[in-house]
């Protein structure tokens, strides 16, 4: 991987050049990861919709599942949670209902989404008593993972069934942290959380990294953090840092990823870039996995 000569981004270390990612031949099966962290406001919704939009870009299949009974994500696709008839909730408790039941198709190529609405708040209540409550995500997703190459969840901020059963389902979970000091301290819990998962129900679950959000280089607070979470957690904090913007919001009101409500923004190449160093460390994993012929 080369890096700009003479170039620190704001993470301190070399700004490496993230390649494209070459064109995909055949789609699926899908990687799914969960954007989590159990803090409100710190850009997991934001990241799910801009990094989704950027990752169709490159010519994947991508499929977003609003899994927040707020139906944020809805909302910044353009549409109105309470004027849908089936919605993840109907997904997950009604047996004769698949995916496909429930799927949209945003106004992106190649992006679709599984919508929530506030209904989705009673299924924790009512998965408590179901063999396997883990796991109920996860088995109605399976019909079509085939169908895509990634997968991208945007959980609730609480760290409760809901959450479980996406980081059950998931390959692998991305942290978005808003550079502040009380994000940081949620974070050892969140690690806690995925560690007990990874042990417990799902041994495939890894860290795929930390994406600082809300970044403000005029701070030496919000620089302190974000050194301090780099210094913390290494190689796994994403080298692409999302600054703060007014763009961002005015996107979701729009009903629009930010790579097509203003695609030569700094929010919509910071997505781009996020897109390919995502795609790289993840073809970089791929080929640190041992094959072994027969």
């Amino acid at each position: 991987m080369e890096v700009r000569p003479g170039v620190l981004g704001p993470t301190g270390r070399p700004v490496p050049n993230f390649p494209d990612p070459e064109p995909l031949l055949s789609h699926g099966p899908a990687r799914v990861v969960a954007v989590c962290n159990q803090k409100g406001g710190v850009g997991k919704t934001t990241t799910t919709i801009n990094l989704g939009a950027a990752l169709a870009e490159q010519g994947r299949r991508v499929l977003l599942v609003d899994f927040d009974p707020q139906g944020a994500l809805s909302v910044g696709l353009g549409i109105q949670p309470h004027e849908l008839d089936a919605t993840v909730y109907n997904l997950l408790m009604e047996r004769g209902l698949t995916a496909h039941d429930v799927l949209f198709k945003t106004n992106v190529d190649g992006m679709d989404l599984l919508p929530s609405n506030i209904d989705l708040s009673g299924a924790e209540v009512q998965l408590v008593h179901e063999v396997g409550r883990e796991f109920v995500l996860g088995r109605v997703l399976q019909p079509v993972i085939p169908d895509y190459d990634i997968v991208l969840i945007d959980c609730q901020p609480s760290l409760g069934l809901l959450t479980v059963n996406a980081l059950a389902c998931a390959d692998g979970v991305l942290v978005p942290l808003e550079c502040e000091y009380f994000a940081l301290r949620g974070v050892a819990l969140l690690m806690e959380t995925i560690d007990k998962v990874q042990s417990r129900i799902s041994p495939k679950l890894v860290l795929d990294g930390l994406l600082a959000t809300m970044y403000d280089s005029r701070t030496l607070h919000t620089r302190e953090v974000l050194a301090g979470v780099v210094k913390g957690f290494g190689d796994k904090v994403y080298h692409t840092v999302i600054s703060r913007t007014v763009r961002f919001p005015d996107a979701t009101v729009a009903g629009e990823p930010i790579t097509r409500f203003d695609p030569t923004s700094n929010g919509a190449a910071a997505y781009r870039e996020l897109a390919r160093e995502v795609l790289y460390r993840w073809r970089q994993a791929d080929l640190a996995v041992p094959v072994h012929g027969g």
